[in-house]
């Protein structure tokens, strides 16, 4: 099976025309991937602000259908985060965090959900900055075209609109996303990371003992967390 890298599928109507005057950004900053496949590498990470699996408030969280985030995605109040009228405004914003360099900028779009906000007006003026744009996405929204790197993290029993990209990376255990699920799906990494919880020694030694019994899925540390890295 030949897997291509950053060509996926179409976007529906509605999300290809929908028309975004204004991306809610809680915070952007420039860091390390820490997680996945892409671990390690420099990026800009813009977050937004929503989610369509849970409302961000703490009095929500037990009917969640993600009801394990720990993401504070409300608001605008997050460092440089802020509200932008225009595509070409957040890039340029987000082009501010980029060292000199002769890389492109590689821009990591999450949230909350980014798929709520990123269209393709923000797709095609990162691109027509030079910028490389990754998504980390719950899978259950369309997604515009011409994104380079998507990583997808199903979440319980959410049907999954995006069933192919470039990784698929998930959170371990989750009674109601047992990871046999996935497996058929055409990505091109596997990865189970523990779930960070109070309990996350025992969901570590889990998802390592399920990796040695499915070689297809690899592990997933949250190495911003174990070195302290924002």
């Amino acid at each position: 099976m030949t897997i291509m890298y950053g060509v996926h599928s179409a976007p529906s109507r509605q999300t290809a025309n929908r028309p975004y005057h204004m991306y809610s950004v809680k915070e952007i900053f420039f860091s390390l991937q820490g997680e996945g496949a892409q671990a390690g590498r420099a990026a800009i990470f813009c977050r937004f602000t929503g989610c369509n699996l849970w409302s961000g408030r703490e009095q929500d969280r037990a009917k969640a259908v993600c009801d394990f985030c720990d993401t504070d995605f409300i608001g605008t109040n997050g460092q440089n985060g802020g509200q932008f009228t225009s595509a070409d405004e957040l890039v340029q914003h987000l082009l501010a965090f980029w060292p000199e360099s002769d890389q492109p900028a590689y821009l990591i779009f999450t949230g909350g959900e980014p798929a709520l906000q990123l269209d393709q007006a923000l797709v095609d003026s990162c691109h027509q900055a030079g910028c490389l744009v990754a998504i980390e996405t719950n899978g259950t929204r369309p997604l515009p075209n011409g994104i380079d790197w998507i990583c997808v993290s199903p979440k319980a029993d959410t049907e999954l609109v995006i069933s192919q990209g470039d990784e698929l990376k998930l959170v371990y255990p989750q009674p109601l996303a047992p990871p046999e699920r996935f497996a058929v799906m055409t990505f091109a990494h596997f990865y189970l990371q523990p779930m960070d919880s109070p309990l996350r020694a025992m969901h570590t030694k889990e998802a390592l003992d399920y990796c040695l019994q499915h070689p297809k899925w690899k592990l997933s540390l949250q190495q911003h967390k174990i070195l302290h890295i924002d």
